[in-house]
C-alpha cells in the first residue's frame, strides 16, 4: 500500500483514479491550480514551495482511497488560512462540500487567546464538531498532521517538541481510535524521533541488526506454518510485521525491561479467507507449538471500537522462542489499515454505513461528552483521557458488550448506561457478587447496577471513576446543588442583614426594589443575588447599601463608581482581580504566597476571595469546581509586607544564632518570630517568621543565611509541607 509522499499532479491523479477510475480529474486540477495560484510566493520552511504541502495532504488522502472531495479539500485545506481566498470563493467555485470540509479544518485564527493551550484547545474543539458531522474532515486533518512530521526537521527546536507532544497526546491516539493503523504507528514513531532522538536512535540501529539476525528464525517459522497449512487445506497468505519502534519504547518502559528482554519484535501475520478458518488457522498454530498463558486476545468475537479484528496469539516456538501471531481475513487486514475510512460512503457526506454505525457511537459520545466543557484545560485532560485509554469488554445482564477504559468502575458503567442511573446508583453485583462503587472492572465481568431513587452523586465519586462521562455527570450534578446551596445561604445572610436593619425580609425577596438592586449589582434575579452573597463573591453590606439611602438621600456608589473616586477597594496586601471585581480578600494561610509567587483567587462561600499559590495541594483538592477560580496578579504599585516561615538547619555551636539573624537583618528583613530547637546530632533548628517584600527578597534572604558558617541549609517552609 503506498503511503510515500506525492510530488506531481499527475501522480496524484494515476493514484486517485486506481481505486477510483470515475474520479474527476479536471475537478481535482482546477483545485490544484486554485491553489498553485493562492499559495504563489509562499515557502516551506524546508525552502521548498508551500504547494508541495497541500499536494502531499492530497497525497496521503489517496492513501486512505478518499473520495474526490476530500482530496480537492486536501488541495485547498490551508486556502483560507493562509491566503486572500475566502469560504464564498471556495464554495462558488467547487461547492459546499468542499467549502464546509475545508472551514473545518481550518484552525481559528482571528480570536485572540491568552496562551498556546487555549488556542489548542479551541481549535481541537472546532475540529471535533465538524468530524461529528463528517469524518472526512478528521481525515484531511490526520494527513496534514503527517506530512508536517514527515518535515518536522525543518523547524525550531522549541517548536518541534511542542508539534511532537501535541501529536502524541492528541493526534496518534485519535488515529488509533479511528482505527487507522498505519498513521498511528507513523506519528508514534516521528514524535519518538524528535521527543526522546537517543531513545530513537538506538531502537533503530538495534532493531535493524537484530532483524538482520532474526530474519532466518522468522522465515524459519513461516514456512513451517506455510506448510502445515497448504497440508490442511487452509488458503492463507503469511507474512512477517516488525512492531514499530514506539511499541518497542512502550513495552520496554512499562514492563521496565531491556531492549535485550524484549523478544516479540516481529509478529508473523495470517491473512485468511474467512472468520472459520481464522480460528481453524489458531487450533493449528497451537497444536504446532504451545501457547503462552495469558496471551490470546479474541478480537474477533469481541472488535475493538475503532473495528479491529484479529486473533492475537504467543506461543512457545522452536529454540523455546516466543513468537506473537495474528490471525485474521482479508478484509480485517484492510480495515486495520484504513479503519473509518474503510466505513464511509462517497455520496453521503462523509457519513458512516448504517451498518456500521453502531460501533462509532463512541464519536457521537465523545463530542455529547466535552461540547459543554468551558474550561479550556479540563476539556483537553478530558479528550486525552477518551483518546488514549486502554480498554475492558464487560457485559450488561441482558449480554450486551460495553467498552470501557481500563480502570473503570461500576459509577463509570452506570453513567455509560444513562444518567439517571449513575446518579441513583448505590451499588452493583459484578459477576453475581456484591462490589464495592469503586471496584476496577475487568474484561468478561457480567456487570448489574443496583439504584435507589433516594441516591445522588457524591463528590468522592470523582476520587475514582474514570470516564470523562461520568465525571462530567458528577460535576454538573454537584455544580446544580451547589447553585441551591448557595442561593439558601445567600438568602439566610441577607434575611438576617435585613432583620438587622429593620427591614422586612419576606416582602423584600418579592419585591421589585429587590430585583432592581439585584440588577445594579450584576444579577438577573433575586436568587442570582442570593447565589452571589452564598458563593461569598458580594458582601451583604453592598447589598444593604443599596437598600437603604445614605444621609441627605444619597445612595451607595456603585463598584464602578468607587474605582474611578479613587477610593480604595477591599483588596489585601497588593493583589489585583482580574477584571477588577469588588472582592474582600484574604491571603490563604496553608501556601502563604508572597509577591513574585504564581497565584490563583478561588471564591469561597461567605469568606470572599482566597489567594492561593498556583500548585497549593488545598487549592488542587478544590480541582472539582473550576469556575469559582479567578484571575489574580500582584499589584507592584502597591509595596507590601509579608510574613514567610523559614527553616534554618545549622551545627548547635555558639554565635550560630546571632550570626544567622544579623545576616537577616543586614538583608533588610525584620524577624517577627523566632523558635529554636536543639537534636541530639548536635544541630540545631532555627524557624522564623521573617517578613520580606517578594521572592527576590526572601531569596536574597536565605542566600545570606546559607553563608553563615555553621549554616547546612536554610529554606522555605509552607504550612502544607512536612519538616
Amino acid at each position: 500500500m503506498p503511503y510515500d509522499t506525492i510530488t506531481d499532479l499527475d501522480q496524484l491523479i494515476r493514484r486517485l483514479q486506481s481505486y477510483n477510475p470515475d474520479a474527476e480529474s479536471d475537478f481535482v486540477r482546477r483545485a490544484y491550480e486554485f491553489s498553485a495560484k493562492a499559495h504563489a510566493g509562499q515557502m516551506r520552511q524546508s525552502g521548498e514551495p508551500y504547494l508541495q504541502h497541500p499536494l502531499a495532504v492530497a497525497g496521503l488522502l489517496t492513501a486512505l482511497r478518499s473520495d474526490v472531495t476530500a482530496v480537492v479539500a486536501g488541495l485547498l485545506h490551508d486556502t483560507l488560512e493562509d491566503t486572500l481566498a475566502t469560504p464564498g470563493e471556495l464554495e462558488q467555485l467547487f461547492g459546499k462540500d468542499v467549502a464546509r470540509l475545508v472551514d473545518g479544518v481550518t484552525k481559528i485564527g482571528k480570536i485572540q487567546f491568552r496562551n498556546y493551550e487555549e488556542k489548542q484547545a479551541e481549535n481541537f474543539r472546532k475540529m471535533v464538531l465538524s468530524m461529528a458531522d463528517d469524518i472526512r474532515v478528521v481525515l484531511i486533518k490526520l494527513a496534514d498532521r503527517v506530512h508536517n512530521m514527515r518535515t518536522l526537521e525543518h523547524l525550531h527546536e522549541t517548536k518541534r517538541q511542542q508539534i511532537a507532544q501535541e501529536t502524541l497526546e492528541i493526534y496518534a491516539p485519535l488515529a488509533n481510535r479511528l482505527g487507522i493503523g498505519w498513521i498511528k504507528n507513523e506519528l508514534e514513531d516521528l514524535c519518538l524521533k524528535y521527543l526522546k532522538p537517543d531513545v530513537y536512535a538506538m531502537l533503530k540501529l538495534r532493531v535493524a541488526k537484530r532483524d538482520e539476525d532474526r530474519q532466518a528464525y522468522i522465515q524459519e517459522v513461516a514456512n513451517q506454518v506455510q506448510a502445515a497449512l497448504a497440508e490442511n487445506g487452509l488458503p492463507c497468505e503469511v507474512q512477517g510485521r516488525p512492531k514499530h519502534l514506539f511499541g518497542i519504547y512502550q513495552k520496554m518502559e512499562r514492563q521496565s525491561i531491556s531492549f535485550e528482554e524484549v523478544y516479540d519484535l516481529t509478529a508473523i501475520r495470517v491473512i485468511t479467507d474467512t472468520k472459520m478458518n481464522c480460528y481453524a488457522v489458531l487450533g493449528l498454530i497451537h497444536s504446532l507449538w504451545r501457547p503462552v498463558p495469558g496471551r490470546f486476545k479474541d478480537y474477533i468475537a469481541i472488535p475493538k471500537s475503532n473495528l479491529y479484528q484479529s486473533l492475537h496469539t504467543t506461543v512457545v516456538g522452536p529454540k523455546g522462542e516466543h513468537v506473537e501471531f495474528q490471525i485474521r481475513t482479508e478484509e480485517m487486514h484492510r480495515i486495520a489499515d484504513y479503519g473509518i475510512a474503510a466505513h464511509w460512503k462517497y455520496k453521503e457526506r462523509g457519513q458512516v454505513d448504517d451498518k456500521d454505525g453502531k460501533v462509532f457511537s463512541w464519536l457521537r459520545q465523545f463530542v455529547e461528552w466535552h461540547q459543554d466543557l468551558a474550561d479550556n484545560r479540563q476539556f483537553m485532560d478530558t479528550v486525552k483521557l477518551d483518546l488514549f485509554h486502554d480498554v475492558v469488554y464487560v457485559f450488561t445482564p441482558k449480554g450486551l458488550v460495553k467498552e470501557m477504559p481500563k480502570g473503570s468502575t461500576p459509577v463509570d458503567f452506570a453513567y455509560a448506561i444513562h444518567t439517571e442511573v449513575g446518579d441513583h446508583c448505590v451499588g452493583a453485583k459484578v459477576n453475581g457478587k456484591i462490589v464495592p462503587l469503586k471496584h476496577q472492572l475487568s474484561s468478561g465481568d457480567a456487570v448489574e447496577i443496583l439504584t435507589a431513587p433516594t441516591q445522588v452523586p457524591h463528590k468522592d465519586w470523582l476520587k475514582f471513576v474514570r470516564t470523562s462521562r461520568a465525571k462530567t455527570k458528577i460535576k454538573h450534578w454537584l455544580k446544580i446543588e451547589e447553585q441551591k446551596r448557595s442561593v439558601e445561604i445567600g438568602r439566610r445572610l441577607l434575611e438576617r442583614e435585613f432583620r438587622r436593619h429593620d427591614l422586612p425580609p419576606a416582602q423584600l425577596f418579592k419585591s421589585d426594589r429587590l430585583l432592581l438592586v439585584a440588577r445594579d449589582l450584576g444579577c438577573e434575579s433575586a436568587d442570582e443575588l442570593a447565589a452571589a452573597v452564598g458563593y461569598g463573591r458580594l458582601p451583604t453590606a453592598q447589598v444593604i447599601s443599596r437598600l437603604i439611602p445614605r444621609p441627605g438621600g444619597d445612595r451607595a456608589p456603585t463598584v464602578e463608581e468607587t474605582a474611578k473616586s479613587g477610593v480604595p477597594k477591599p483588596v489585601e496586601k497588593g493583589v489585583k482581580v482580574s477584571g477588577g471585581r469588588d472582592l474582600l480578600m484574604q491571603l490563604s494561610r496553608c501556601c502563604n504566597p508572597v509577591p513574585g509567587d504564581r497565584i490563583v483567587g478561588y471564591i469561597t462561600r461567605g469568606r470572599g476571595l482566597t489567594i492561593h499559590s498556583v500548585g497549593c495541594p488545598n487549592l488542587e483538592a478544590l480541582d472539582y469546581d473550576k469556575e469559582r477560580l479567578v484571575d489574580v496578579e500582584w499589584d507592584t504599585s502597591a509595596p507590601s509586607i509579608h510574613g514567610v516561615k523559614v527553616s534554618v538547619l545549622a551545627v548547635d555551636k555558639t554565635g550560630v544564632l546571632a550570626n544567622v539573624s544579623a545576616s537577616i537583618s543586614e538583608s533588610e528583613a525584620n524577624i517577627s518570630r523566632a523558635e529554636i530547637t536543639t537534636r541530639e546530632d548536635q544541630k540545631a533548628q532555627l524557624d522564623f517568621v521573617i517578613e520580606v517584600n517578594d521572592t527576590a527578597h526572601l531569596d536574597r534572604v536565605l542566600k545570606a543565611i546559607e553563608r553563615v558558617d555553621g549554616v547546612i541549609r536554610a529554606r522555605r517552609v509552607r504550612a502544607w509541607q512536612a519538616r
